[in-house]
């Protein structure tokens, strides 16, 4: 017994060094995975969050404040990746690979400039519009033929009397690259006609939804229930509908002192909230979908640098 173990200990002690540091590498290059995985994605993540949701419209320099942040683990990831390369080789003899910390330089940089991107993309489409419009008043049973726009200047929602209904007779276009589409909200005097208004301040609008000859289709034009409106919040767009308002005005001998924009729908709070869960939506999506992209990536740099004989 005492022979066989021994026999055991010597072979232990002549065992190659390079077995054990064969078995230690192996687990630092999982830790240097995981890292090349996760790193660049709660980058991503984060950023892409600071970016879509409230913080940005409530505290946007904070908000840039944090993407700078962001910026700076691109930077200290760079720093460790030069360093990776300048001291390659290491005291011992043994050689450094330098090669996951660029990887994960490279990834991080490019989560940021994707974070960047598809937040403000997201916040602006979606989310802005939504923090905009619930920042305004909601005006219930408003009559167009006795209110003025300057009545209602804060108007984010308006919920119409049930009489009201557009007068697609009037409605117009104006061409810009889009067209940009607009009908008046009147008052129905009964019989599919439409009451005369001394003021046309609240029109329905749309972009591309309208003929030149002024066939408006826009929103829920065609549903009897619709008596609503949400407020356009696209400051880029409101010029071409006042342009739009303008033709009709010269066009139906109408006035229009102080035109608002409206969507034209029947539950303007659905249409509201529909705003936020775009917004999630597409969070979610990119979210998981870059978690895909840095897996892939991660697969492929592994596989490229055990052929190279640097994993």
């Amino acid at each position: 017994m005492a022979t066989m173990f021994n026999r055991r200990l010597w072979l232990c002690t002549k065992a190659p060094a390079g077995a054990f540091v064969h078995s230690q590498r192996r687990r630092l290059n999982i830790v240097a995975m995981a890292m090349a995985l996760f790193v660049p994605w709660v980058l991503f993540s984060t950023l892409y969050a600071v970016l879509s949701f409230s913080l940005h419209y409530t505290e946007p320099t904070t908000t840039y404040g944090i993407v700078g942040v962001g910026f700076l683990v691109v930077l200290l990831s760079a720093f460790f990746a030069v360093d990776a390369v300048r001291r390659k080789e290491l005291p011992d003899g043994s050689r450094r690979q330098p090669s996951w910390y660029i990887f994960i330089c490279v990834t991080s940089l490019l989560a940021w400039v994707l974070a960047v991107g598809a937040g403000e993309t997201n916040f602006v489409e979606n989310l802005q519009p939504f923090y905009d419009v619930l920042n305004l008043n909601t005006y219930q049973s408003v009559d167009p033929s006795k209110m003025r726009g300057q009545q209602l200047m804060d108007a984010g929602r308006i919920i119409f009397v049930k009489e009201a209904t557009l007068d697609l007779s009037k409605a117009m276009s104006f061409k810009n690259l889009d067209r940009y589409c607009v009908a008046p909200v009147t008052m129905s005097s009964g019989n599919e006609s439409h009451a005369t208004l001394a003021n046309y301040d609240f029109w329905a609008v749309g972009t591309n939804c309208c003929t030149d000859t002024g066939e408006f289709h826009c929103g829920d034009f065609h549903n009897p229930h619709a008596h609503a409106g949400l407020r356009l919040m696209r400051d880029e767009q409101r010029a071409f509908f006042r342009l739009a308002v303008q033709q009709a005005e010269a066009a139906h001998s109408v006035k229009a002192i102080h035109p608002l924009f409206f969507t034209w729908m029947q539950d303007p709070v659905v249409e509201l909230n529909s705003y936020q869960d775009e917004g999630f939506k597409y969070y979610t999506v990119g979210m998981f979908s870059h978690f895909v992209l840095q897996l892939f990536l991660v697969l492929c740099a592994a596989l490229a640098f055990s052929k190279m004989g640097t994993l």
